[in-house]
C-alpha cells in the first residue's frame, strides 16, 4: 500500500510542463483565493503558514479550513480546497487511494518533506522500565490503564491503531484508544510525565515534542506503521486541475519543500500560542536564503518578480 503513489507520479508531466511554459504570466484574477485545508497538526500549521505568508507577499489572499483527513480529500476532490501540504505516506495511502485512482486527486512530486517518522512512542522512564517494543504493550496493560491514546477521530494513524486492537494484534484486543486532538493528545501525554505515570502515545517527527520532552519510539510496528519507525514523506496534495487554472499559484506550491529542522523551528512558537502565520514570518524573516528556491519561476498575482515582492513584504510585516 505504501508504494501506491506510484501510479499517481505518472499523471504529473503535463501539469508540470504547463507550470513550467506560463512561469512568468500572472495568474487570473479568480486564483487570487488559495484554499488550504490543515487537520490540526503542528507541523501542517508551520507549513501551511509558511506557504501563506509567501502567497499574501505575492498579492494572493491565502485562507485555511480546519478539517479531518477524509473530509480534507474530499474537498481537494469537489474543489473546494485548493492546496493540503499534509499528506503523510504511507499512514495515509489508505484514505487518498481511491481519490488518486480516481484522477480525483493529484499529488506532486517529489514530496515536501522526507526523514519523517509516525509511530507508537512512550515516555522515556517508561521506555526504560521496559516497554520498548509493540509487543511490550499488553504486558504492561495495568500501568497504561488498558489505553493508547491517539489524536482527531478519523485520523490516518487512529485507524491504524484501531485496527491493531480490534484484530488483536500484540495481544492489544482489550485495549481501548483514546481519541481527542493533537493539543488534547498532549496534554495528557504531559500530565503523565509530571506526574510519572505510564501512558503510550500516537507520535511523530517533525513535531517539538521531540525536543520538548523526553520519548522514545517504541519498535517492532513494522506491520502496523511501517518499517523505520513508521518511516514517512509528506505530499503535496491538488486537485488535478489546478495547474491549468492557476499556474503561477501551482509553481510555487510545486516549489514548496521543507526539512523537518525547518518545521521543528516554526512549530516551537506555534506550540506556545503564537499565530501560524506570525510565526511563520519572524522565521522567514530570519531566514530569507529559502526563498531562492521556492520563489523560483514565481511571479506576483499580476505577474511582476516575486522574489523581491516578497521579501519587500517580509520587510514591512
Amino acid at each position: 500500500m505504501k508504494y501506491s503513489l506510484m501510479a499517481a507520479a505518472c499523471v504529473l508531466g503535463l501539469a508540470a510542463t504547463t507550470a513550467y511554459t506560463t512561469a512568468y504570466a500572472a495568474d487570473p484574477a479568480v486564483c487570487r483565493d488559495v484554499r488550504f485545508a490543515d487537520v490540526g497538526w503542528t507541523d501542517i500549521a508551520a507549513t501551511t503558514g509558511l506557504a501563506s505568508t509567501v502567497f499574501q507577499g505575492l498579492g494572493y489572499h491565502p485562507t485555511k479550513t480546519i478539517a479531518s483527513v477524509p473530509i480534507t480529500f474530499a474537498g481537494i476532490k469537489s474543489k473546494q480546497i485548493d492546496v493540503f501540504l499534509g499528506y503523510w505516506a504511507p499512514t495515509m495511502d489508505p484514505i487518498i487511494t481511491p481519490f488518486v485512482k480516481a484522477g480525483t486527486i493529484k499529488v506532486l512530486q517529489p514530496a515536501n518533506l522526507t526523514g519523517a517518522k509516525y509511530t507508537l512512542a512512550v515516555p522515556d522512564y517508561v521506555y526504560n522500565g521496559g516497554l520498548k517494543s509493540f509487543a511490550d504493550i499488553q504486558k504492561y496493560a495495568d500501568k497504561l490503564n488498558g489505553k493508547i491514546y491517539g489524536i482527531e477521530p478519523g485520523n490516518d494513524g487512529n485507524a491504524l491503531i484501531k485496527k491493531m486492537i480490534d484484530g488483536n494484534q500484540f495481544g492489544l484486543g482489550k485495549f481501548k484508544m483514546v481519541e481527542s486532538s493533537e493539543a488534547g493528545m498532549l496534554v495528557e501525554v504531559g500530565r503523565a510525565i509530571r506526574e510519572k505515570q505510564w501512558i503510550v502515545f500516537l507520535g511523530w517527527e517533525p513535531h517539538p515534542m521531540n525536543v520538548t520532552m523526553k520519548i522514545d519510539y517504541l519498535s517492532g510496528g513494522d506491520d502496523v506503521f511501517g518499517p523505520n519507525y513508521g518511516e514517512a514523506k509528506v505530499f503535496t496534495a491538488t486537485p488535478p486541475d489546478y495547474a491549468a487554472r492557476c499556474p503561477n499559484a501551482a509553481k510555487l506550491v510545486s516549489n514548496l519543500h521543507f526539512t523537518t529542522a525547518i518545521e521543528n523551528h516554526v512549530m516551537v512558537p506555534i506550540m506556545n500560542k503564537t499565530d501560524a502565520n506570525k510565526a511563520a514570518t519572524d522565521w522567514l524573516k530570519a531566514n530569507p536564503q529559502v526563498l531562492d528556491q521556492w520563489l523560483a519561476g514565481v511571479t506576483t498575482l499580476d505577474g511582476k518578480d516575486g522574489l523581491p515582492a516578497v521579501k519587500a513584504y517580509l520587510a514591512a510585516h
